[in-house]
C-alpha cells in the first residue's frame, strides 16, 4: 500500500493529522521535515502533507524542505506553516499579518474544485485558525479558492500540479467539516486507497516485529493496562514462545492490582507471565526523592535493572517490549519535528542510556482508541481493552513530593472508593481517566468533636479522545458528594476532598 507521507514541522497537531488520515483507512507515516528526497522517493507515497508548526519562514534556521519536493509529481497539501513554506519556496510572498488570527474564523469560499469539492453551492465554512504570518502573493500557477477579511489566501491551489494550501487546521474538531476537506484531498486529488485497517496494521506490525527480533528473545513489561496487553499479544503473534512477559509489582500499583492482573492473564490472554515482587526495591530507591523528574527517571532506572536481571534468569533476552503510545512520545521526547518536550516518561524519556535491551514498541505511533481497535481485532476481551490508562510510574506521580508507605495507603484506599463509585454510577468507560491524587498538604478538620490534621485528596476525572487534550468531567454533584463522604469517613488520614476542574492544556492530566 502506498502511504501518505506527513512531514512534521513541529506542530502539536501533527499526529492528529495522521489520525484523521487513518480514520479514512488510508495508511500514513510521519517523518521529520528534513527527510531526504531520496528517501521520500523510496517510500513511494501517494501524497505528501506538510504540517503546521510554530516557526516563521522569516526566522533564522526555519525548518524547510527542498523546493524539488514540489517537482516530484506528488499531490501536496500544506497546512498553515506548510502552506506558507510552499508559497515561499515557489516564489510567492509571505508577510507578517497585521491581524493575527487565533481560534474560530469564517472563510469565504470562491471555488468548489479540488479539496473544496464537497462544498459545492456553499459560500462559507467555519474553521480553526492559528497563524501570525500569511501568504500575501501566490506563486505562479496558483489561484485563490477561499479567503477571510484579514487572510487573502485562506485556501489556494495549483490545480494542474495538485498543490494545495490551507491557512487553517482542517484536522481539529473545531474546523467545520474539516474531515471532508481532508478526504477530498486523499481521494479526489491523490487517489489514495482506503486499505489500512486494524487487520492490516496487525499484519504489517507482526511482520515488522519478526524482522526486528528475528530468532532473538524478548521480555515484555506487562502492566495489565490496554497498551502493554495489546503490545504483548502483537509480539506473541510474531515470535511465540520467544516472548516472556514480566509483571513487576513496583509497590506503586492500585489496591489489589497485582492479584487482579495475574488472574486476568491466566484466564484470558494465554501469555507466559512471570510475576516479580520488586516493591521494596522501588520504594527504597524513591526514598526521600521529591523532584518529579528525578522520581520518574529513578523508576525508569530500577525498572530496567529489574528487567535485565529477569532476562538473565530466563536464559537471556535481547529485546524489551513496551506499550508506549504517541501521547507518551510527544510529551517526552522530540522524535519527528521540533515539537516541545513537556515531561519525561519512564517508557520513553526516562530510560537509562546504558540499557542493554533493545526496545520493541509496536504501538508507538497509535492513539488509545486505535490501540483498542487493534486489540479487538486480535480478540482481546472488552474489559481488558476498556481499562482506563494507568501511568507507567504508577501512584508515584499521583502522590506529589516524597513517597512513603503511609501516603500510598491513604491514596490506594481513596482511589479504590472512587473506582467503585465511578463504575457503579456507569461512568467508567465514558471517562478517559478517573483517579485520586494525594495532595502533599495537611489541613485542619473536625471529626467526632476532635481536631484533625490530615491529608487532602484531590479527585481527577477527565474526558478525552486521545489524551493529547482533555476536559474535566462534569460529574453529578450527588456522585461527587457520595465519593467525598465515603473517602473522608472510610480512609484514615484524610479529612478533605477536592475536585480538580482544570483542563489540558493548560494543566496535564496527571499531577506530576
Amino acid at each position: 500500500m502506498r502511504p501518505v507521507l506527513i512531514l512534521d514541522f513541529g506542530s502539536q497537531y501533527t499526529q492528529l493529522i495522521a489520525r484523521r488520515v487513518r480514520e479514512q483507512h488510508v495508511y500514513c507515516e510521519i517523518h521529520p521535515f528534513s527527510m531526504p528526497l531520496e528517501k521520500i522517493r523510496d517510500l513511494d507515497p501517494c501524497a505528501v502533507i506538510l504540517s503546521g508548526g510554530p516557526a516563521s519562514v522569516f526566522g533564522d534556521g526555519a525548518p524547510t524542505v527542498p523546493a524539488e519536493l514540489f517537482e516530484l509529481g506528488l499531490p501536496v497539501l500544506g497546512i498553515c506553516y506548510g502552506m506558507q513554506l510552499m508559497s515561499h519556496l515557489l516564489g510567492g510572498k509571505v508577510e507578517r499579518s497585521d491581524h493575527r488570527e487565533y481560534g474560530g474564523a469564517t472563510i469565504k469560499l470562491e471555488s468548489a474544485r479540488g479539496i473544496l469539492a464537497p462544498f459545492a453551492g456553499e459560500t462559507e465554512l467555519n474553521v480553526w485558525m492559528s497563524h501570525g504570518d500569511r501568504v500575501a502573493e501566490l506563486p505562479e500557477g496558483f489561484e485563490r479558492l477561499a479567503h477571510t477579511p484579514s487572510c487573502p489566501f485562506a485556501v489556494a491551489a495549483n490545480q494542474e500540479k495538485r498543490l494545495y494550501g490551507v491557512q487553517f487546521h482542517p484536522e481539529v474538531a473545531h474546523s467545520e467539516r474539516g474531515l471532508e476537506l481532508l478526504a477530498a484531498f486523499l481521494f479526489e486529488v491523490a487517489d489514495a486507497k482506503p486499505d489500512w485497517t486494524p487487520a492490516a496494521f496487525v499484519e504489517s506490525t507482526v511482520a515488522a516485529i519478526k524482522t526486528q527480533v528475528g530468532e532473538g528473545r524478548a521480555v515484555c513489561g506487562l502492566s495489565g493496562g490496554v497498551d502493554s496487553s495489546v503490545a504483548a499479544v502483537l509480539v506473541s503473534q510474531a515470535i511465540g514462545e520467544n516472548l516472556t512477559c514480566v509483571f513487576v509489582d513496583n509497590g506503586l500499583l492500585r489496591q489489589g492490582e497485582a492479584k487482579r492482573v495475574m488472574e486476568m492473564f491466566d484466564g484470558n490472554l494465554n501469555l507466559n507471565v512471570v510475576h516479580v515482587d520488586a516493591a521494596e526495591e522501588f520504594l527504597n530507591a524513591l526514598n526521600g526523592l521529591d523532584d518529579p523528574e528525578e522520581k520518574r527517571k529513578t523508576i525508569g532506572r530500577v525498572f530496567i535493572e529489574v528487567f535485565e536481571r529477569e532476562a538473565k534468569k530466563l536464559g537471556g533476552a535481547d529485546f524489551l517490549v513496551q506499550g508506549t503510545l504517541y501521547p507518551d512520545v510527544i510529551e517526552s521526547v522530540t522524535t519527528k519535528g521540533p515539537s516541545v518536550v513537556i515531561k519525561s516518561h519512564h517508557n520513553v524519556g526516562g530510560l537509562p542510556e546504558h540499557m542493554k535491551l533493545e526496545l520493541v514498541e509496536p504501538l508507538r505511533l497509535l492513539f488509545k482508541d486505535e490501540v483498542r481497535e487493534v486489540g479487538a481485532e486480535m480478540g482481546i476481551p472488552h474489559d481488558v481493552l476498556w481499562r482506563q490508562p494507568f501511568p507507567g510510574p504508577g501512584l508515584a506521580i499521583r502522590c506529589p513530593g516524597a513517597i512513603d508507605a503511609e501516603k500510598l495507603r491513604v491514596l490506594r484506599e481513596a482511589d479504590a472508593i472512587l473506582d467503585e463509585e465511578i463504575r457503579g454510577a456507569g461512568f467508567y468507560e465514558s471517562l478517559w481517566q478517573s483517579f485520586c491524587v494525594l495532595v502533599p498538604v495537611k489541613t485542619v478538620g473536625v471529626m467526632g468533636d476532635e481536631r484533625t490534621y490530615d491529608w487532602v485528596i484531590a479527585i481527577r476525572a477527565v474526558e478525552s479522545q486521545d489524551g493529547m487534550t482533555a476536559d474535566w468531567a462534569r460529574l453529578p454533584y450527588e456522585l461527587l458528594a457520595k465519593i467525598s463522604t465515603r473517602i473522608i469517613n472510610e480512609v484514615r488520614g484524610c479529612n478533605r476532598v477536592c475536585y480538580d476542574i482544570s483542563s489540558k492544556p493548560p494543566a496535564t492530566i496527571e499531577w506530576e
